[in-house]
């Protein structure tokens, strides 16, 4: 087993799946951790004062298989009318436990907390202080809000506790209070001891019926806040279930990959105890999503062992890019780089698909922001010219009977590096067995060396990070392409691929992917797309526009589908820019924290901008609201005309 400082450690292991061992709790009848199953869970989008259109909802997403609904409850009317909704769907023979989603209104949540089977605070939110400012707070000044605030969240714990009623403590990386700000900052950390400040109130009252989360819109913290959130655990003696989910994730595949990176990641770990993949479509579409993660861990064997490493050697709580050699534009100070497999491609048409449009008239080629730079061949080569930043690897018989070895490089076993004479930049595929001490020799003699590094073990994650531990203590710093082949249809082939590299890539780990689909139940251009979105969700290379969406609720003022299509539709060309499109003020600039722009709304047909964090334009008419955000962008000089 990797060995770890006890200040390091965050999971059992982190060279075989082995679940985190978390207390029980019980929500209604069906519990959570422990040793229950995953349990997956959505939240209905209706107003819900609606009590049909709530149930008709609810009963959806149950089909779809749920084990949980949360519905929003932001004031006392819509608590109340909780009874309602429970009622009916008992009537119609629906147990399902109900969640209460509370924000700032404590009286709604006490009120909840005697209705349904589970209530949701957010520590940021909840009787705590939150205008964007940051205070000089001294010891006895923060001790006094902490005392302010226990006043205020007590009677919820003792209503929970005599109810029978489970708690989750759900900490959201955009809305830390002014008061943590001042302490920790925007940070992991931040996240961590908001929770900690609202779960020592519930020990201290003898409440333990309590779940956790650490959400943000970047996987990149999500994870770190999470793995900080089990140490600290660890070091106090806790092992509250979490529930895991990355905010404001968005739509279509940009939003199922950053909810990969980020669920997958520490689910690999044996995190996780409920899971929720937001995304800004109809709830029921994200229960599938749900079970193909989960699905992975379900039986999860540990067929094959990976080797003891002797110490941990990156900090698991904070980012920091492996150190690596440049050769040719991979490495070192380089975005990482994607390769795709091409072989049945024989037409320059058909570029078009994976971002090279080739135009005969002016024998020239447009390349987007998404086009690989390398292509695999294998023994066959393209009979007509490519673009001169397209490099083309082969296997080494066919790469030597060559006569033009232009923009060409040899792919080869890592056997026949010994015996291989040459100069120019070669690409060397290897396994972590065969990491044998002879061939780290060879490797570290090397200076002109791509490593293509793959697995079929069935932790892949586990393997590969074990493989990069390695290199890193022997001193070996070749850049390094992370390969994973797939025998998955696309919908799982999305997921798990964004789960084995995107993980890595979070760790600072890798310099580039090359994805391939053994049966060809995955096309070329959807593994390119992919292995650009995996880049994108790990902020690792930027290539297109982020949109930061919630997921809706009944809280939302808009069609936040609709709104979401038609800002893509405008802004989709703003390469880098990320534009966050919240549907109320609770999703709005707090949850927004990472966006360069946001779109709130504020009231009926009302939307707010941001730009950051800061209001630039209130209450704006919604049919005008899309033009005044495109002339906020080009006020702040981050438009480009198409």
């Amino acid at each position: 087993m990797i060995t770890e400082t006890t200040s390091l450690k965050y999971c059992n292991s982190l060279t075989s799946y082995s679940r985190f061992k978390t207390r029980e709790v019980y929500i209604g009848d069906i519990p959570l951790g422990g040793n229950n199953p995953i349990r997956i869970q959505s939240m209905t989008t209706t107003d819900t004062m609606d009590t049909v259109a709530t149930v008709e909802q609810s009963i959806r997403i149950i089909n779809a298989g749920a084990d949980y609904v949360r519905i929003t409850a932001p004031s006392i009317k819509e608590a109340k009318n909780l009874e309602n909704i429970k009622n009916e769907l008992r009537k119609q023979g629906y147990k399902t436990p109900l969640i209460a989603d509370i924000h700032f209104t404590p009286n709604a949540a006490e009120l909840a907390a005697r209705i349904v089977e589970k209530v949701r605070v957010n520590p940021g939110n909840y009787a705590d202080k939150k205008k964007f400012q940051i205070y000089n707070y001294t010891d006895n000044l923060y001790e006094a809000e902490l005392e302010r605030i226990r006043e205020k969240f007590t009677p919820l714990v003792l209503i929970c506790k005599e109810y029978g009623t489970a708690m989750r403590i759900g900490t959201n990386h955009g809305s830390l209070s002014d008061r943590i700000m001042s302490r920790y900052g925007d940070t992991p950390l931040g996240m961590v001891e908001s929770a900690l400040e609202f779960l020592r109130i519930c020990e201290d009252n003898n409440y333990y019926n309590i779940v956790l989360s650490m959400k943000a819109s970047n996987p990149k913290v999500m994870v770190e806040a999470y793995r900080l959130l089990v140490n600290k655990m660890i070091d106090e003696n806790m092992n509250y279930p979490l529930h895991l989910g990355v905010t404001e994730a968005g739509e279509g595949e940009d939003g199922r990959i950053k909810s990969a990176v980020g669920i997958g990641t520490l689910l690999e770990d044996g995190l996780g105890d409920t899971i929720r993949v937001s995304l800004t479509e109809d709830p029921e579409f994200e229960i599938p999503v749900c079970k193909d993660l989960v699905e992975r861990y379900v039986n999860r064997s540990n067929s094959k062992i990976i080797p003891d490493i002797e110490s941990l050697n990156f900090n698991p709580f904070e980012f920091n890019k492996r150190e690596s050699l440049g050769i040719l534009n991979t490495g070192g100070h380089n975005v990482p780089r994607v390769i795709l497999s091409l072989r049945n491609i024989s037409d320059f048409k058909e570029f078009k698909k994976i971002g090279y449009d080739y135009i005969p008239e002016l024998d020239k080629w447009n390349i987007n922001d998404i086009a690989p730079d390398y292509l695999y061949l294998g023994n066959k080569n393209i009979d007509f010219k490519l673009p001169g930043t397209l490099g083309k690897i082969f296997d080494l018989e066919f790469f030597n009977s060559l006569e033009d070895k232009e923009n060409s490089y040899p792919l080869m076993l890592v056997d026949e590096l010994k015996n291989y004479k040459f100069n120019s930049p070669a690409f060397i595929e290897l396994s972590l067995d065969e990491l044998t001490e002879e061939n780290l020799e060879i490797l570290k003699s090397k200076q002109n060396i791509i490593l293509v590094v793959n697995t079929e073990n069935e932790n892949a994650y586990s393997e590969l990070r074990a493989l990069f531990l390695i290199l890193k203590n022997e001193n070996i710093k070749l850049p390094v392409i992370i390969k994973r082949s797939y025998t998955l249809n696309e919908d799982k082939f999305m997921l798990y691929s964004s789960i084995d590299a995107g993980g890595l890539l979070l760790d600072g780990f890798g310099d580039g992917v090359w994805f391939d689909s053994i049966n060809k139940q995955v096309s070329e251009s959807v593994i390119n797309s992919v292995s650009f979105g995996i880049l994108q969700a790990t902020r690792t290379r930027i290539s297109k526009t982020e949109y930061i969406s919630c997921p809706s609720c009944g809280r939302t003022l808009f069609d936040l589908q609709e709104t979401t299509a038609m800002i893509r539709n405008k802004t989709n060309h703003l390469k880098g820019v990320k534009i966050a499109i919240m549907g109320c003020i609770v999703n709005g600039p707090g949850e927004m924290a990472d966006a360069d722009y946001g779109y709130v709304g504020s009231g009926p047909g009302k939307i707010t901008l941001y730009k950051g964090k800061e209001v630039v334009k209130r209450s704006i008419n919604s049919e005008l609201a899309l033009d005044k955000l495109i002339e906020l962008i080009k006020e702040n000089g981050d438009w480009v005309e198409l």
